[in-house]
């Protein structure tokens, strides 16, 4: 009988955001792989858990993971955390979850927080449409190519920084993709919790003030840049067919700008789909 290996996520912050299913999980497996066995271990001690842990990071990711998948196949049940979150999330736990997939074992999600979800439902932007990329690159050159890659991304923007970067990476933002509404939520869940809303060029003031950045740090930004979109009168006298033309010369595809075309309108997708044809056959008559 082969054993199971569990993604348990934890709290970000506040020890409160923690399901019963995953304290049982942490009561019941038989070892648990942490990030960092310290850190971890104020959690088990705050909930009575004695679980035996060991270590699962980015420096022995490799090897312990051939080990875990080991133990797994023998019978034994483990249970993956990462220090904060939902493990996997821009945090070690890939290599482990593959081994463990090519070798036929069970792997089962047990779901709980992220602190991008947590900063995009607080933040006050769209949230039908989101791209996630992690950590932005430290170097600068690197950031900015980065940033250039999404630019035309028709959804909100979510990265992970650190503080000592913070007020670059927002400036390199700002240049690259132009001024924008954004968000930088730190600390999220934790005593000093804060939600800054703004553009992007004063959120890179604020936070380039020393002693302004601490703590950890999600960055979403709009979709669309200022002052780009037509205005009000002028949009409600263009047709679905030129709106849709209108997005593609910015660069995205049919599909994406008829979906965004068709929210804007509130019309369902199919509706606008069937408008689109019928603008494009009379234009040709």
């Amino acid at each position: 009988m082969t054993g199971t290996l569990y993604l348990v996520a934890t709290p970000i912050g506040n020890l409160e955001d923690i399901t019963h299913r995953a304290l049982r999980i942490l009561n019941e497996v038989d070892l648990i792989a942490c990030e960092d066995t310290r850190h971890t271990r104020k959690l088990l001690d705050h909930y009575q858990i004695k679980t035996k842990t060991t270590s699962y990071h980015e420096h022995n990711e490799r090897e312990r993971a051939a080990e875990l998948s080991r133990m797994i196949e023998t019978g034994a049940s483990i249970a993956i955390v990462s220090d904060a979150g939902t493990p996997g999330i821009s945090d070690p736990c890939f290599r482990l979850v593959r081994a463990c997939i090519e070798q036929g074992l069970r792997v089962v999600p047990v779901p709980g927080p992220a602190a991008f979800v947590a900063a995009l439902i607080a933040s006050g932007l769209p949230t039908d449409e989101f791209f996630f990329g992690g950590f932005l690159p430290a170097r600068s050159t690197a950031r900015r190519a980065r940033l250039s890659e999404v630019r035309r991304l028709p959804a909100t923007l979510i990265f992970y920084e650190s503080p000592h970067r913070i007020a670059e990476s927002l400036a390199d933002a700002r240049e690259i993709l132009g001024e924008r509404e954004a968000v930088v939520a730190r600390e999220l869940t934790k005593l000093h919790e804060d939600i800054a809303r703004g553009r992007l060029s004063e959120l890179a003031e604020r936070f380039a003030v020393e002693g302004a950045a601490r703590g950890e740090m999600v960055i979403l930004i709009d979709r669309t840049p200022l002052g780009t979109e037509a205005t009000i009168e002028t949009a409600a006298t263009m047709s679905i067919a030129e709106r849709v033309d209108a997005l593609e010369s910015e660069g995205l595809d049919q599909r994406a700008a008829l979906k965004r075309v068709a929210r804007d309108l509130g019309l369902p997708r199919a509706e606008a789909y069937r408008r689109l044809v019928a603008e494009r056959a009379r234009a040709e008559d």
